[in-house]
C-alpha cells in the first residue's frame, strides 16, 4: 500500500509542477532549473529532470548519504510526470489562466509532497541532499534548503529559465501548502 501512495503522490507532483510551468507565470527553483538546462541542451523538461537528480544524486556519495526505495522511485517518477503533465495540458497565454494553474500546481505539490513524506520510503534526490548537508556541517535545515534553493534558482535563470510571478507564489505557499496537508492526512489517518 505504501508503494502505490508513493507512485501516485510522486505523479501527483510531476502534474503540479507541470501546472506551475504551463502557467507561464514562473517554476518552481529546480525546475527552473531544468527549464534552463532544456532551452540550452534541446532536451524535453523530463529529461532534464531526470539527469539533475541523476546528479545530485551523486552529490550524495561525499555526504555518505543512503537512497532509499522512495529516492529511486522519485527520480524516475517524478520526470516522467512532469513531462506527462506538461505535453497534455495547454500553456496558458492569459494571466487569470496561468494564475489557476499556478495555484492548482502549488496545491498539487503540497499534497503530494504530504503523502510522499507520509511513507518513510526515503528522501527524494534533492531532499537527501538537503538534509545531509545539514548533517555534516550543522547548519540549520531551513538555511541549507534556502542556500540551495537559491543556487538552483539562479544558475536557471541565468541559463534562461522562467522566472515570474508563479516563483514567487511558490516560494510563499509551497510551505504552507505541504502543512495544511501533512494536518489533514494526520486526521485522516487518526480517525
Amino acid at each position: 500500500m505504501r508503494v502505490a501512495i508513493l507512485a501516485a503522490s510522486l505523479f501527483l507532483f510531476g502534474i503540479g509542477e507541470s501546472l506551475l510551468v504551463q502557467s507561464r507565470l514562473g517554476n518552481s527553483p529546480w525546475i527552473v532549473l531544468s527549464e534552463g538546462i532544456s532551452r540550452r541542451t534541446g532536451i524535453n523538461l523530463g529529461w532534464s529532470t531526470w539527469l539533475i537528480s541523476c546528479v545530485v544524486l551523486l552529490l550524495w556519495i561525499p555526504l555518505r548519504e543512503k537512497p532509499g526505495f522512495g529516492t529511486f522511485l522519485n527520480f524516475l517518477v517524478i520526470p516522467a510526470a512532469l513531462q506527462v503533465g506538461v505535453d497534455f495540458f495547454p500553456r496558458q497565454s492569459q494571466f487569470l489562466p496561468g494564475l489557476a494553474f499556478a495555484l492548482i500546481g502549488i496545491i498539487l505539490v503540497g499534497v503530494a509532497s504530504a503523502l510522499y513524506i507520509s511513507t518513510g520510503l526515503g528522501p527524494g534526490p534533492r531532499d537527501g541532499w538537503m538534509t545531509g548537508i545539514h548533517r555534516r556541517t550543522g547548519v540549520r535545515v531551513g538555511r541549507v534548503r534556502l542556500g540551495i534553493e537559491a543556487l538552483v534558482l539562479t544558475l536557471g535563470f541565468l541559463l534562461g529559465g522562467r522566472v515570474g510571478l508563479g516563483t514567487g507564489l511558490f516560494a510563499l505557499f509551497i510551505g504552507q501548502a505541504i502543512a495544511i496537508s501533512c494536518g489533514i492526512l494526520a486526521r485522516l489517518t487518526h480517525q
